[in-house]
């Protein structure tokens, strides 16, 4: 993947990468431990610079819900969206908004190409709101 990129496949790429996909949402914290873990040394601004060129590419997806520090996911180029817990900062993946969404067109595009929504559900998550409700 990196290769096909045209990014250079080196080991802190190859671990960003891997703790990345193995951690979907993760924040940049977790991302630098598991990184840490397998690789041993690697600075802080290596991994912010292998994830800034992983996102560049589109080999990572960077969300940032409300409130929340950056998040990093592979799941790339299907344009799902993702359901955030208002308590514990859960993150999900939606697959897709059904039914009737006009929001999802936009009223007035101004004549930008739209080729991307972005949808932020929040709520809940089953934990907190047993939590809540009891």
């Amino acid at each position: 993947m990196l290769r096909e990129s045209a990014l250079r496949v080196t080991g802190p790429r190859l671990a960003v990468l891997s703790a990345v996909h193995d951690n979907p949402h993760a924040d940049t914290e977790s991302i630098i431990g598991v990184v840490r873990g397998n690789l041993g040394a690697v600075s802080d601004q290596a991994v912010y610079d292998v994830l800034k060129a992983l996102t560049s590419v589109g080999l990572v997806r960077r969300i940032q819900p409300q409130g929340s520090v950056a998040r990093y996911e592979t799941r790339v180029g299907d344009n799902h969206h993702h359901i955030v817990c208002r308590s514990c900062g859960a993150i999900a993946d939606v697959d897709c908004a059904v039914g009737h969404a006009p929001c999802l067109t936009a009223s007035d595009d101004h004549g930008f190409s739209v080729d991307e929504a972005e949808v932020v559900y929040w709520g809940l998550c089953p934990d907190c709101s047993s939590t809540h409700g009891s």
